[in-house]
């Protein structure tokens, strides 16, 4: 039998910690909505999924329905933060148009600002604060300018709905196929002009153009469109 020498007795034991690591974060709707926004921004919106969101927070994914009660409900949050980012200008200062545009712009740089946000735009409503902040302020100015209210409902669902696939369509290319100019030019160019004579005479101008200025241009067409067109209420 094994009896402690007079040098141990009364000596505390040292008590060793099972846990290798920091003790977890607590749940909650912030913390997932960060995480499933992280995952978002490597992978893109296909590589998101509860599993993997219950992962990255060391849990299962039953804890995170205590929180949100599924994953589209999940992604009207995740867009909502970031529709928080929008800049919306303060009532009354400039031109409503250039307000307009300066919303939109933001929009659009915001979408772009992450992977998958703008595809997320396509397939998610949200209807959080950071949504409806920016709605608010695009109803006020399209009437501020003149656009009836049997318009400017169907005009605001219009400029977002446009702006949000160009949005879109460019974290498709940069992400999955980027769009090479210079084989598309050589592609227009060689197109017989007898099989194709609008395509062949106007191939330069299909290509020309910056980024903002094409942009600030289909602005200028949905926006001249929405003062002109008759809405609902005439049909």
């Amino acid at each position: 039998m094994f009896f402690p020498s007079p040098s141990m007795k009364n000596k505390p034991e040292k008590i060793i910690s099972r846990r290798a690591r920091p003790a977890k974060a607590p749940l909650s709707v912030e913390a997932i909505v960060t995480a499933a926004l992280e995952i978002m921004a490597r992978e893109g919106l296909d590589g998101l999924g509860m599993r993997k969101i219950a992962a990255a927070l060391d849990t299962g994914p039953a804890s995170l329905y205590v929180y949100v009660d599924d994953l589209d409900s999940l992604l009207s949050l995740m867009l909502d933060r970031a529709l928080l980012k929008v800049t919306v200008p303060a009532p009354s200062r400039g031109d409503w148009r250039k307000r307009l545009s300066i919303i939109l712009f933001s929009y659009t740089k915001v979408l772009m600002s992450m992977r998958g946000l703008g595809q997320l735009t396509l397939t998610t409503v949200s209807t959080g604060p950071g949504a409806m902040r920016m709605l608010e302020a695009i109803l006020a100015l399209l009437r501020e300018g003149g656009v009836g209210d049997d318009r400017a409902a169907w005009a605001a669902d219009t400029l977002l709905l446009q702006f949000s696939a160009i949005a879109a369509e460019q974290d498709a290319h940069r992400h999955h196929a980027p769009i090479v100019i210079g084989s598309v030019k050589q592609a227009l160019e060689a197109l017989p002009a007898e099989t194709y004579p609008n395509i062949h005479a106007l191939w330069e101008k299909l290509l020309a153009g910056s980024p903002r200025v094409r942009i600030r241009w289909t602005l200028d067409v949905l926006i001249n469109g929405a003062l002109s067109t008759p809405g609902s209420e005439s049909k």
